[in-house]
């Protein structure tokens, strides 16, 4: 059975990845400013929307159309980033529900009525007639270079154990509308395979500086199968695939212009949970040069001011300050718009924050899971989603969207929006 995810136990906390640039790059791009009165026009246009609770589940609209784009995770090019839920609330449906989009609209944010649930059944291409029981988002990136992104995700085709397993990974193309068609699955030809592990943990990011999206994915230990973009239709890269070098064993994005060449870099971890991390710089021939290395943990973010790592102690900071930050996971954002990079804490089941990456937030914004990053409704801050299962009823969760705030807390008062992904898989017949 192939693994998922990130090797943290967190399959679907990266899910936004840049469109043939860094996904650092977007994420920490100096934000422009807000005037007084542009402040208080966002917060008003803020208000809370609760969409959960028996009698408010809102009706299933069309997905915009969109004519392309180069915004992260825009799977119908409209310019709005759209969001990937991984772990749909359902009772009593057995194998996999799906993953469930939630398309966003320029300026506005997300519309949890436009929304598209990814069945396997309907989504996933089929290994010697057998529709795949596990379906789970990886990564996302536009990888046939058309403007609108593509999802990656990872499949449990039939395997007997003999010899090499096959590719689990398969690539599902963004269009106009939104994802269409059914997922192909992702060619990675035997010369750029090591070993006979699964072939997954892929990661997106422009490895080799052509401004195409490319993937990386875990051969086996001492090496890496890196498929330059752009890809065919037929999910084969269009480039030469080859095996690269690798210290680790486990690709874990998003990818980052760690030394600032214009090239992306991957950092490789020696395994899942708490292990030692390398990174492989990018260059024309892909990621197979050693870069930095860093000391165990089970996180690593890459920031403005240089990387982050989740340890045991906390947080150890480039300049090799630690913070008593608790945590398993680490994302970064702008969430106040002042350029600097703010710290995402989670994993343990409670979210810290730690503005500009040195100042600890004194008041932690809930409990949950972090499940994206992005701004969402064009405020120039960025905004964080968060999933949480209450133990009393999994079947019913709730998705809370916190809108990123110029104050202390960096985050508003009151969520922008909440509602449940039991939307998604209401109509799902057990």
């Amino acid at each position: 059975m192939p693994g998922t995810g990130r090797g943290t136990g967190n399959p679907a906390r990266r899910t936004t990845v840049a469109t043939a640039t860094t996904s650092a790059a977007i994420l920490l791009a100096a934000l422009t400013g807000c005037s007084t009165d542009d402040t208080a026009a966002a917060s008003a246009s803020a208000r809370p929307t609760t969409l959960t609770g028996k009698n408010a589940r809102t009706a299933e609209q069309p997905v915009p159309r969109g004519s392309g784009s180069r915004t992260a995770s825009d799977f119908n090019g409209d310019g709005a980033p759209d969001l990937v839920l991984d772990d749909l609330a359902h009772d009593g449906l057995g194998d996999d529900a799906g993953i469930g989009i939630v398309y966003g609209k320029k300026g506005h944010g997300l519309t949890p009525g436009v929304r598209q649930l990814l069945s396997p059944a309907t989504y996933a291409a089929t290994t010697k007639g057998r529709t795949p029981a596990a379906f789970a988002s990886e990564a996302s990136c536009d990888l046939n270079a058309d403007g609108f992104t593509d999802l990656v995700v990872s499949t449990d085709p039939p395997y007997d154990g003999q010899g090499r397993p096959p590719v689990p990974l398969q690539i599902l193309f963004g269009s106009p509308g939104g994802i269409a068609g059914k997922g192909v699955k992702v060619a990675i030809p035997a010369k750029a395979r090591l070993g006979n592990d699964w072939p997954d943990q892929p990661v997106c990011g422009d490895f080799d500086g052509d401004g195409k999206a490319d993937l990386v994915v875990h051969a086996s230990n001492g090496g890496l199968s890196f498929l330059p973009g752009p890809f065919t239709r037929s999910g084969a890269p269009r480039s030469t695939a080859r095996l690269v070098p690798s210290s680790g064993n486990v690709p874990a994005g998003p990818a980052a212009d760690v030394n600032g060449d214009g090239t992306d870099d991957v950092l490789v971890r020696a395994h899942g949970g708490a292990a030692r991390s390398t990174v492989a710089l990018g260059g024309p021939n892909g990621p197979q040069t050693a870069g930095p290395a860093y000391p165990t943990g089970t996180d690593v973010a890459f920031g403005r001011s240089g990387p982050a790592v989740m340890t045991a102690d906390g947080i150890v900071l480039k300049n090799g300050r630690t913070l008593a930050v608790p945590g398993t996971a680490l994302d970064t954002a702008d969430l106040d718009g002042d350029g600097r990079t703010d710290l995402i804490a989670s994993g343990d089941g409670k979210i810290r924050l730690v503005a500009g990456g040195t100042r600890v937030v004194q008041h932690s914004p809930g409990t949950g899971r972090v499940i994206a990053v992005a701004d969402y409704d064009g405020d120039g801050r960025d905004d964080l989603v968060v999933q949480r299962v209450p133990e009393s009823a999994p079947a019913r969760d709730s998705v809370v969207v916190l809108a990123g705030a110029r104050t202390s807390s960096l985050l508003a008062a009151k969520p922008r929006l909440t509602f449940s992904t039991a939307e998604f898989t209401a109509d799902i017949t057990p």
